[in-house]
């Protein structure tokens, strides 16, 4: 297996993080620099910054993936600056590797946050070419008018390149709130929200509710995580297209 693959697999980065430590000199293999594109078999000795790692290379191995429901007011990220609240305090603890987000929530932003232990099968869930549909309900102030709902189906400008949703419906509300449900099949940094100010409207509140072909679970919690079982995690990876699943051979 290649070794920046195999790596991923484990869940020490993506991809292409690991070939810029391999580039950087930041991953040896027993005991030298090792190159992008170079393969390993379990005999070798590979070592992360200095500290060896241990890694199962059996092509039949299936990643670990959580659900976690997210609430307001924690980042997707190890380090901030601000020391706020972070997902990754609530998660178990995992050997060998690190837990890996398959997109991001921004801070005041809820939902469904998929996590995985392979940096291979994050990259892949997350990688454009895809277009994994994601599926929000938003919460306004006030009312889109039916000229900004034609606007926010048949593309709007963003500052980085136009956008679209797959649906919009509206899904009740009253007083100054509606609710809509929308989906679309990117994730771009803060996308739904910066569509609904294209349009000049407010988002006062948005949570994801499925990813793909998952669904955020009604009996799961705010806060709360649950793991998936290997049969949950093989009818999901069954579900996807099968392009979308790392691939644990050797090429």
């Amino acid at each position: 297996m290649k070794l920046h693959k195999a790596l991923a697999d484990a869940g020490h980065g993506s991809r292409r993080e690991l070939e810029e430590w391999i580039l950087a000199g930041r991953i040896s293999v027993n005991g030298e620099p090792a190159h992008v594109g170079q393969r390993i078999g379990p005999a070798d000795a590979i070592r992360v910054n200095g500290r060896l790692v241990h890694l199962k290379l059996a092509a039949d191995r299936l990643p670990r993936v959580l659900l976690y429901h997210k609430p307001e007011g924690e980042i997707v990220s190890r380090d901030d600056p601000e020391k706020r609240p972070t997902v990754f305090e609530k998660l178990p603890q995992i050997r060998g590797g690190r837990w890996i987000t398959i997109g991001r929530l921004d801070f005041n932003s809820c939902g469904l946050l998929l996590i995985t232990s392979s940096g291979e099968l994050a990259n892949r869930l997350m990688h454009p070419r895809y277009e994994l549909e994601r599926e929000y309900a938003v919460r306004v102030l006030g009312v889109v008018s039916d000229e900004a709902l034609v606007q926010l189906k048949e593309g709007i400008e963003l500052g980085d390149g136009p956008a679209r949703f797959n649906q919009i419906e509206q899904s009740g509300g009253e007083g100054a709130n509606h609710w809509y449900h929308v989906t679309l099949s990117e994730g771009r940094n803060r996308e739904v929200r910066r569509m609904f100010e294209a349009v000049g409207v407010t988002v006062s509140r948005l949570m994801r509710v499925r990813y793909g072909p998952v669904r955020l679970p009604p009996q799961l919690k705010r806060g709360q995580f649950r793991e998936l079982s290997e049969v949950e995690i093989k009818a999901l990876m069954t579900a996807l297209n099968p392009a979308q699943i790392p691939d644990n051979s050797t090429s």
